[in-house]
């Protein structure tokens, strides 16, 4: 008994260890964000920033076409994420429940996909997108970010489809409703949960993407945020306080984007678990 609760409190240690160490980073970043030029580059570090200034974040805010930026993170983002979603749930679904020729090798070629690294692709889709005129306009860049996230929205919805019980659908069909009627009326409401959770990767996956959206477009105008937080570093030096409040408001809608998504993951689990 005294040897378990020895173990679990040294567990509840680490764990808590652990925690710090990742969150540290990010309360240095809002903190340096919030101190005066003059202590950010002291000597001296500060971990508490006092006076409290805000010039970092307007200076950050007020930059050259940051309202662009934003907008076109905004509309890139969430449309690529939406289309993934969907053909994924959709293919998922191919996968999971059908038996087709080639589908082993559809799922091999999915697991293929998703070790090649993103930068072996940037010059293929720099080519492609030049010569069917894409080049330098938004709808390359959801295009890319698409093709990019869809491989891990699939095989991770695979699993879910996998694990909703296919005799639900069968006695959706049974009483009237046609496949896709089942699909739409029983097996989608399940998926809430991973719906969710491939939405928030592929999500991230795109709002953190740099090298694409700095190739592909060549207007800074289409900038995305990413390229917009290059901007504080110039050849007389880094705006160590401006990159840090920018990466702050940079962190803001991802997070915003998680808890609003987390309860919905917290609903849509209770719900499966009533429905199934």
């Amino acid at each position: 008994m005294i040897r378990s609760r020895r173990t679990g409190l040294l567990l509840d240690a680490l764990g808590l260890a652990v925690a710090v160490a990742i969150a540290f980073p990010v309360f240095w970043m809002a903190s340096t964000a919030l101190k005066p030029t003059g202590d950010i580059l002291s000597a001296t570090p500060q971990v508490l920033p006092w006076p409290l200034t805000l010039e970092h974040f307007r200076t950050a805010v007020t930059r050259p076409l940051f309202g662009d930026y934003l907008r076109n993170s905004l509309v890139v983002v969430s449309t690529a994420v939406v289309l993934s979603v969907l053909v994924a749930s959709l293919a998922a679904l191919a996968v999971a429940r059908m038996r087709w020729r080639g589908r082993r090798a559809y799922v091999l070629l999915i697991l293929l996909a998703q070790t090649a690294p993103l930068e072996a692709l940037l010059i293929p889709a720099f080519l492609v997108l030049r010569d069917v005129g894409l080049l330098d306009r938004l709808p390359a860049l959801v295009a890319t970010y698409f093709i990019v996230t869809l491989p891990f929205t699939i095989w991770t919805l695979r699993g879910f489809v996998a694990g909703i019980p296919v005799e639900l659908e069968e006695a959706a069909m049974t009483d009237g409703c046609t496949r896709v009627g089942a699909f739409r009326r029983v097996v989608f409401p399940l998926l809430a949960p991973g719906l969710v959770a491939t939405s928030i990767f592929a999500f991230i996956t795109a709002w953190n993407e740099f090298v694409f959206a700095l190739v592909l477009m060549q207007d800074e105008r289409h900038y995305t945020l990413p390229v917009w937080l290059s901007t504080f570093r110039t050849a007389f030096g880094t705006d160590w306080g401006g990159t840090m409040a920018a990466s702050t408001l940079f962190t803001l809608p991802v997070l915003v984007f998680f808890l609003l998504v987390q309860r919905r993951l917290v609903t849509g689990l209770s719900a499966g678990a009533v429905k199934g």
